[in-house]
């Protein structure tokens, strides 16, 4: 077999839901590919780090992959979020990267049997979470 025809990780996603829609646009493309551990994603919300949800394709759709996923959807300057503190609109959503607010949550969720924490909104450029 050819290195062509090998199967590589090409990512993965916090959740199933995003590494659904990646799929569903490279479905939408012809790119074939598929998921793996979307039921330990789904089982362990906290975990994601270890148990994060993969997509996988072909070597050889690799750069086809990178620049069908990289495109980018022009939004009206009013729609895109911006810090509250420095007006940025680098921002990116997820769990607490604070450390001690991680360990709470996992904590509390444990032991009260809680929902996952609320995800929060994390400026790349002044490192603000809000």
């Amino acid at each position: 077999m050819e290195d062509q025809d090998n199967i590589i990780a090409f990512g993965s996603f916090e959740n199933s839901m995003e590494a659904s829609l990646a799929k569903a646009k490279l479905d939408a493309y012809g790119i074939p590919c598929f998921l793996t551990d979307e039921n330990l994603a789904s089982l362990y919300p906290i975990q994601n780090p270890r148990f994060s949800v993969r997509l996988h394709i072909f070597q050889k759709d690799e750069a086809q992959v990178r620049e069908v996923l990289t495109e980018t959807v022009v939004l009206a300057e009013e729609d895109l979020t911006r810090c509250p503190r420095c007006q940025s609109t680098r921002v990116e959503y997820g769990y607490s990267k604070k450390l001690s607010w991680r360990l709470a949550s996992i904590l509390l969720s444990l032991f009260l049997v809680l929902f996952p924490p609320k995800k929060t909104g994390h400026c790349l450029d002044c490192d603000y979470e809000f």
